[in-house]
């Protein structure tokens, strides 16, 4: 593959399909599926060729592509994948074609709503490879539009103020994060990812600042580093979203086309994780610590908080939603416990590699699970005639056993049960994360115990007792909603069956990750 640009075919291939459906007449719904459809598959095939040809030996960054663009400011056409932008090129390319299947009843508008759903995975793959900030915020923005109007022309009857929440929420963290990179800039004169987490692990980062604030006469020489880390900590968390920046994600989820929720938890939400990652912890590892008990106990909210509301919860998207987060709020959890000031020794280092492991594999999973489980809402909407609150069912498994049984399949998945894909993330994340932060990841624990029960309540109001009469004709899947989930509830299984099929390919860059950190 050396010399083949995969990636760039990988981010423009989506942006080609999405301009030639905006060219499309509103009658031609079904030259419209097909071709959005074509052109997932198509980046389903490039991101497995990606991930089979990934050197799980090396640490580095592989399928690099390299060209000055704006010299003058410091604009490079950069790309390249690790273990975790692999993981999450692989992830949006499984992903993206499941949500274009279960929007094929979508009958308005259909060549403009699936050219923005392939416009939306362009943003993603773009975010996911590009390693200069000017290029990448270019594709971090790039993802928001499309998610707007989606929300906005085929959301549910509340659908504006949702949107519009969710692009004021997004855009403030957007801006913020932007100023930030602007005074790193005028600090460093770089934009490169790379070169700033060498700059920030040595320290220079800091010290530069101090000849600036004499410069800026606003803050002082302690203040200044710590503000630009909240603004580019504000812009992750809201995407995240990160308690309690998380108010405009219940609603957002809810109004939204379940195929366009699926997109949003899947996916979208990982762009924030991936941030943290990427971006906040190798560039600012001493004001992480600074901050570090805030941060933990944020993380402890973001688990918990949203575990109880979704146990209040009636209305399934809404309870999904709340679900979301708390999942999401483990691998903040682990992450921030990455910060921790540590002996440079084999022990903490391991501990730190299966926090590490576990949020990788927590990203994915959860970006697998949780948009299956949105899928099936779908389903039982179409059935019920928009009918998804938890009273409105019951006993449903005697009328459709195999719908019920598979969906107890991503349930269990996502509740963590072992033998299943949501199980080895977390282990790994609170195996590590206890003696690196251990009252926090007592504390989380709770989350655990809150979803156990909210999931199997569910369970139990929709899907066991007796039958509701009202139901009592409703159908099972049909053999093609099968086969849009049966491959992702294949995987979920694998996955939790042979972990190593992930964890083989991300280890190096998990502990090339680790090395790098400033101890």
């Amino acid at each position: 593959m050396n010399g083949f640009p995969i990636i760039s075919i990988l981010t423009f291939v989506p942006l080609a399909g999405a301009i030639l459906l905006i060219g499309l007449h509103s009658r031609q719904k079904g030259l419209a599926r097909g071709l959005a459809l074509g052109f997932s598959l198509l980046n389903l095939v490039l991101a497995v060729t990606l991930w089979a040809q990934f050197d799980p030996r090396s640490s580095g960054l592989q399928f690099v592509e390299r060209h000055e663009w704006i010299k003058s400011l410091g604009a490079q056409y950069f790309v390249g994948v690790d273990g975790l932008g692999a993981l999450m090129v692989l992830l949006t390319a499984l992903v993206v074609p499941i949500a274009i299947l279960a929007s094929w009843r979508i009958d308005e508008k259909v060549p403009i709503f699936f050219s923005l759903v392939l416009f939306l995975q362009s943003g993603l793959f773009g975010t996911f490879t590009a390693l200069n900030f000017f290029h990448w915020f270019i594709f971090w923005e790039i993802s928001l539009v499309p998610a707007f109007f989606l929300i906005k022309f085929w959301g549910g009857t509340q659908r504006t103020a949702a949107a519009t929440q969710f692009f004021i929420y997004t855009m403030v963290g957007s801006v913020a994060m932007l100023l930030s990179f602007l005074a790193l800039y005028s600090v460093t004169g770089t934009f490169d990812f790379m070169e700033l987490a060498d700059k920030g692990r040595s320290g220079e980062i800091a010290s530069q600042m101090i000849v600036k604030v004499t410069a800026w006469q606003i803050f002082n020489r302690d203040q200044l580093p710590l503000v630009i880390f909240a603004g580019v900590f504000l812009g992750f968390a809201v995407k995240v979203p990160l308690v309690p920046f998380h108010t405009w994600l219940p609603t957002t989820y809810a109004e939204a086309p379940t195929s366009v929720t699926m997109l949003l938890t899947g996916l979208m939400s990982k762009m924030g994780v991936y941030g943290f990652l990427r971006i906040l912890l190798p560039i600012f590892p001493d004001q992480m610590r600074m901050v570090m008990t805030p941060l933990l106990w944020l993380a402890v909210a973001t688990i918990v908080l949203p575990a109880c509301a979704a146990f209040a919860q009636r209305d399934l998207k809404r309870m999904f939603a709340y679900s979301s987060i708390n999942h999401l709020g483990y691998c903040l959890l682990g992450i921030f416990a990455l910060a921790k000031l540590t002996q440079a020794d084999a022990s903490w280092n391991l501990q730190k590699s299966a926090v590490l492991n576990g949020v990788l594999l927590q990203m994915f999973n959860h970006g697998l699970t949780a948009p299956i489980l949105f899928c099936f809402i779908a389903f039982l909407e179409q059935r019920s005639g928009g009918l998804r609150g938890v009273d409105d069912f019951g006993g449903l498994r005697k009328a459709a056993p195999v719908f019920c049984g598979l969906m107890g399949i991503a349930i269990f998945a996502s509740l963590g049960l072992p033998g299943l894909n949501g199980f080895i993330g977390e282990f790994l994340i609170f195996k590590g994360s206890f003696p690196l932060a251990t009252w926090a990841t007592a504390l989380s624990v709770l989350g655990l115990l809150v979803t156990a029960i909210f999931l199997l309540t569910m369970l139990q109001r929709v899907f066991s007792g007796p039958l509701n009469g009202k139901w009592s004709g409703l159908a099972d899947l049909s053999w093609k909603e099968r086969l849009i989930v049966l491959p992702a509830l294949a995987l979920m299984l694998i996955i939790g069956v042979y972990p190593q099929l992930l964890i083989g390919k991300i280890n190096t860059t998990v502990i090339a990750m680790v090395e790098n950190m400033k101890f």
